[in-house]
């Protein structure tokens, strides 16, 4: 009787879902069921129901206890949409559990005959609430792990030892086919041999012809046909993104003045006077840019309103290239912050500027090389977070050594620099890497993963967390943990398909060194080399140049933008930067959007307010009102569906 009882909901489930008496239009509604213990259990539930073909049915008549609610259903149901599939199977499998052991009907007590027979949607009722939260909550994990842009064809860990047993199984009859097959028609057999030993076919080589959209020569051009990826990873690059939606693409190899070589990769207008570099954050790539779709990405709505795209990597990679080939990990990973400030950006906007003089020659007068005024091109740039405090560093320093920087513009996403505020877990590291740095700095130059398989493990376990919403949750929920309660999609930030089996972004000791001594010194400075001799010759003086201090030298317009929901680089730090420019008399603007850290690459609102931002530059006024600006964009942004909020207040 005990395990009858238990059996109970589960049973119910089954009769309600599968065992309709008539469907109704949107509607499905079912018989009254009577249980062996004496329940009348009247089901005025609604279940969504449409055929294949997308017939309507004309409703069922129900039990007289649920026909006054009939109306009433219809009509809730009319000012809702419909539910999805996949609510209706958590509703499936989860309510039953949720009666067993939550406070609904299913006690399994004798009922009250004073209180006669109770409905079945009246006991419904009482665990709906808690069938709700769950679904909402199932439905929050799911967000995390849902990814853009990705390779259908991927495969995780979970689902490589489904299709390894499978296809093992298959192998297995498949070869007991085959033997069987040529004991029983042995002639075929000798006949199949001596085809196979004496006649061989020459293999056939397909080639593919392909063209882009947006080269000067529309005639097709041969193209090495593109390999499946081992092991079902996805290792697409950024030229894979770029070319597959039909936008030009080139590669240009930059060498710093201290060996490395960084890639500088471009979305070309060779005609344009509009410049735009965008340069990455931390253990990112250029491909964060484009990596959300023609739509929703940065670099493609800059292209397609007439700028010359340049995307900026910076060194760090696993691949360690370099002009000294057999470099080791240590000389190839020690290097700080203060490198990506003066020796990275240099170096790639140095190489810009030489591309764009020479491509502008025949199509305007060119000024003095030396001379940042008057160009006959612009430059905006966009950075994210490590991105940010390079390009402030960059421009710092090239005006204090009286080089020019070749910049209209700055648009910083979340800059680092101030870290004063942040998670708990870097009060911790703060005082860490200066403590074990000289042994770490050994043992561990660079943070990344060293080899190929771990990489390819990285790759696939990321593929598992987006196709089981429960693991991605969970894995979701602890990273964000790890940095404050940040609620940035790091399950999809991680299933990027720069971090692959051949290479991936990583970070110098020493980098991470750096920025525990600003979250220290609670100052924007570069790197302190731990004695004032070593600081004498790195900068002059005893102690590390400070670059907030000379915020002042800076002479383009700066806006910066800071995200509410950020952890990782809390809105008052980003405040900071925009305090301090202000009191140094730098042109600065300051906005708030409701992002976390990694937001900033991947939303599609901020788009059109760095359009705006962007086109101040080739106004007559700088200080033009942006809410024009922002109207005058919406009108030009043929394609892209940038969401134009409602500002309370005017930029400054």
């Amino acid at each position: 009787m005990a395990f009858q009882q238990w059996c109970l909901p589960f049973y119910l489930e089954i009769r309600l879902c599968w065992k309709p008496s008539k469907v109704g239009s949107y509607t499905q509604r079912f018989e009254p069921l009577v249980c062996h213990d004496g329940w009348t259990i009247d089901s005025d539930s609604e279940y969504d129901s449409e055929d294949e073909s997308g017939e309507e049915y004309e409703s069922a008549p129900s039990s007289p206890s649920s026909q006054p609610s009939r109306t009433s259903s219809i009509s809730r149901h009319e000012r809702r949409p419909r539910s999805s599939s996949l609510k209706r199977f958590f509703q499936v499998v989860t309510r039953p559990f949720i009666h067993l052991f939550g406070r609904g009907p299913w006690s399994f007590k004798e009922p009250d005959r004073k209180q006669g027979s109770r409905s079945f949607s009246a006991r419904r009722s009482d665990s709906s609430g808690s069938l709700t939260r769950v679904y909402r909550q199932l439905s929050t994990m799911k967000d995390f792990v849902m990814h853009r842009t990705t390779d259908s064809r991927r495969r995780g860990i979970i689902e490589d030892l489904q299709f390894l047993v499978e296809l093992s199984i298959e192998k297995v009859f498949d070869a007991m086919h085959k033997v069987l097959h040529h004991i029983i028609s042995p002639l075929e057999t000798l006949k199949l041999l001596v085809k196979r030993f004496l006649f061989k076919e020459p293999a056939q080589v397909l080639e593919t012809t392909t063209t882009i959209l947006g080269n000067s020569d529309p005639s097709p051009t041969w193209r090495q046909p593109r390999s499946d990826q081992p092991l079902n990873t996805d290792a697409r690059t950024c030229e894979d993104m770029i070319t597959d939606l039909g936008y030009p693409y080139e590669a240009i190899r930059v060498t710093t003045e201290d060996g490395y070589i960084l890639l500088l990769e471009r979305i070309p207008r060779r005609d344009s006077r509009k410049v735009l570099y965008l340069q990455h954050g931390l253990l990112d790539s250029s491909l964060g840019w484009v990596s959300n779709g023609a739509v929703g990405s940065q670099a493609f709505a800059a292209y397609d309103q007439g700028y010359d795209v340049f995307l900026g990597n910076f060194r760090g990679l696993a691949s360690k290239e370099h002009v000294d080939k057999s470099i080791s990990s240590e000389r190839y990973w020690n290097y700080t912050v203060n490198e990506h400030g003066t020796q990275d950006i240099p170096a790639m906007i140095s190489k810009l500027h030489e591309m764009k003089i020479s491509e502008l020659t025949s199509l305007v007068v060119v000024p003095d090389k030396d001379s940042s005024e008057d160009e006959p091109y612009k430059v905006c740039a966009i950075a994210h977070s490590l991105g940010g405090a390079a390009m402030l560093m960059y421009v710092v320093t090239r005006r204090v050594t009286g080089r020019p920087h070749h910049l209209s513009r700055l648009v910083l996403f979340s800059p680092a620099g101030f870290h004063k505020d942040g998670p708990g877990l870097f009060y911790l590291l703060q005082y860490l890497f200066p403590a074990m740095g000289p042994i770490l700095r050994r043992l561990v130059p660079g943070i990344y993963i060293p080899t190929r398989f771990l990489r390819m493990l990285l790759n696939k376990v990321s593929r598992d967390f987006q196709n089981y919403p429960a693991l991605g949750g969970l894995a979701q929920r602890i990273f964000s943990y790890c940095v404050g309660g940040d609620s940035s999609n790091w399950i999809g930030a991680f299933g990027m398909s720069h971090y692959n089996m051949y290479d991936m972004p990583g970070v110098a000791y020493r980098v991470a060194e750096h920025l525990a001594q600003m979250m220290r010194c609670e100052k924007f400075i570069m790197f302190d080399y731990g004695s004032q001799s070593a600081n004498m010759e790195a900068y002059g003086t005893p102690f590390p140049f400070d670059i907030g201090k000379n915020y002042g030298v800076i002479d383009i317009p700066v806006d910066v933008v800071a995200g509410t929901k950020d952890r990782l680089i809390p809105r008052s730090m980003v405040l900071r930067h925009y305090e301090t420019l202000k009191r140094a008399g730098v042109q600065a603007s300051y906005e708030e959007f409701e992002y976390a850290h990694l937001d900033f690459t991947f939303r599609e609102e901020l788009i059109a307010y760095v359009m705006a931002r962007l086109l101040l530059v080739f106004s007559k006024k700088d200080t033009c009102d942006t809410s024009k600006l922002l109207s005058v964009l919406n009108k030009e942004m043929n394609g892209h569906q940038g969401s134009l909020r409602d500002r309370s207040k005017k930029i400054k």
